[in-house]
């Protein structure tokens, strides 16, 4: 029995209570700086309730951990791209890859009613003759302003079209999308001949009330471990997993804990990282992860997927980290390993989980967009439907047949991290959360003015998607 265990027992013993030997296991398994406080909180429960007699179900139950029904913790993983990888190769590739694209986003579109007025680009100049309210859809290939006047060009399967844009309130909004996004526009013919917007429209979501649990159950959202770093900041992770070893009462709640990438710092990300590592390998830093990880209470299930710094292939969509590197990982009943992007169902809450790697090229080529806040590049995202509309950038994106990066079915919450910033907002019903990070600020990010709020636990209710922050680094 260890010293705090003993002092629990000699606690209750002294107040004249028994211990089951069974109620003993799992105090000896609770992290020694919350044994005081538990055991003083059982005695004076059983006391008020004129029992002396503390069981393994009497201190399962105070700290939440006895599955009695009572909080859910059901689970199905909707979606994980890992045994759907299928890259082609070359023009033909991603010639599959954006016909994916706009066949899934332009499926989206189907469903608005002016979707009966739309129209191939092929066949736009014969029906205007007509004189018919006609929409054309495609991918934008260009946006541009020049003297006032703002250009798009879009692409279908069958042409392409350029288009005017004189409207000041579509000027904005059409400067603002991304390239290679999905859009629908109303048209007219202009006087000099082309075209001109009158409207433009998005796949977007429409104000919607997101999915509830029925039970109180909680979970955690993470992202950005970097485990091996010298920056990752391990003493506030392992006061994290304390926590939810405690008596808290939000920390007895919570069942489940998603990890949205970043898992380890990786080696040869960047130049010189090799300085700025304590696990030198691959397999040094999953050990590592495997044993910070552990202090997670096994009655919550753990979902982690990829992100650019962690092993394996770095374009879109990633498959989950390769068993070559840590099997055990894959072997613990309660974590659940899926690759980039990933959607999970939590007591009936779906939650699309991805690690946002093209926020970085959102914020580059995008006005007022920027990295303090994540959630309004996120909404962008989800109004186009798509997690990295940008082809051609910094995000590298493999030509898949399938584009899996489409937003078809739209998520309750939306949790991505990368960029080492918090943030949380509701967004047309759906919740919008950027978890932060588990690492302090790097040299790299204080030389290019990037401010990261690490250290951050973000909870969510999952009954009524109330969040709560808990901040292991500032208090």
């Amino acid at each position: 029995m260890n010293r705090e265990a003993s002092f629990a027992l000699d606690y209750a013993l002294s107040r004249g209570f028994q211990i089951h030997p069974g109620a003993l296991e799992v105090l000896e398994g609770v992290d020694g700086r919350e044994l005081a406080r538990i055991i003083k909180g059982l005695v004076k429960e059983k006391t008020r309730q004129g029992q002396y007699h503390i069981s393994r179900d009497d201190v399962e139950g105070f700290l939440g951990i006895k599955d009695e029904g009572a909080i859910e913790n059901r689970h199905e993983i909707l979606f994980d791209p890992t045994e759907k990888i299928t890259s082609a190769e070359g023009v033909d590739g991603y010639a599959s890859l954006f016909a994916s694209r706009f066949s899934g986003l332009k499926r989206i579109m189907m469903g608005r009613p002016e979707s009966k007025m739309l129209r191939a680009i092929s066949g736009v100049g014969v029906v205007k003759a007509k004189g018919e309210d006609v929409y054309v859809c495609g991918l934008v290939t260009e946006r541009a302003s020049d003297r006032g006047v703002v250009r798009l060009v879009i692409e279908d399967a069958s042409a392409s079209m350029k288009i005017v844009v004189f409207d000041d309130g579509l000027k904005k909004e059409v400067l603002g999308l991304f390239l290679d996004q999905f859009v629908m526009v109303k048209i007219v013919s202009g006087k000099g001949g082309g075209y001109v917007a009158q409207d433009v429209i998005l796949p977007g979501v429409a104000d919607r009330v997101a999915g509830r649990a029925e039970t109180e159950a909680h979970a955690v959202l993470l992202s950005d471990l970097h485990v091996g770093s010298r920056y990752f900041m391990e003493e506030e992770f392992r006061a994290f997993t304390g926590w939810l070893r405690s008596a808290d009462a939000i920390a007895r709640k919570i069942r489940f804990v998603l990890i949205a990438g970043d898992l380890v710092d990786g080696v040869g990300i960047y130049p010189n990282q090799d300085k700025e590592l304590v696990c030198p390998t691959i397999e040094g830093q999953l050990s590592k992860l495997e044993e910070v990880l552990s202090g997670i209470p096994e009655h919550i299930k753990v979902f982690m997927i990829t992100g650019n710094h962690d092993p394996g292939r770095r374009a879109l969509p990633q498959p989950a980290l390769p068993k070559a590197y840590n099997r055990s990982l894959w072997e613990r009943k309660n974590y659940y390993l899926m690759g980039n992007p990933a959607t999970v169902s939590l007591n009936g809450v779906k939650v699309l989980m991805f690690h946002g790697q093209s926020i970085d090229d959102a914020v580059k080529s995008t006005p007022g967009l920027s990295y303090d806040k994540p959630t309004e590049v996120m909404k962008h995202l989800i109004q186009a439907r798509h997690m990295s509309p940008i082809y051609g950038s910094q995000t590298p994106v493999a030509p898949e047949t399938q584009d899996m990066l489409v937003i078809d079915s739209v998520p309750d919450v939306f949790h991505v991290g990368h960029v080492h910033v918090f943030g949380a907002e509701i967004h047309c019903g759906v919740l919008l959360v950027n978890s932060g990070a588990w690492q302090a600020q790097t040299p790299f990010q204080s030389s290019v003015g990037i401010t990261p709020t690490p250290g951050i636990a973000t909870i969510i209710n999952l009954k009524t998607l109330k969040v709560y922050r808990k901040d292991f680094a500032g208090g």
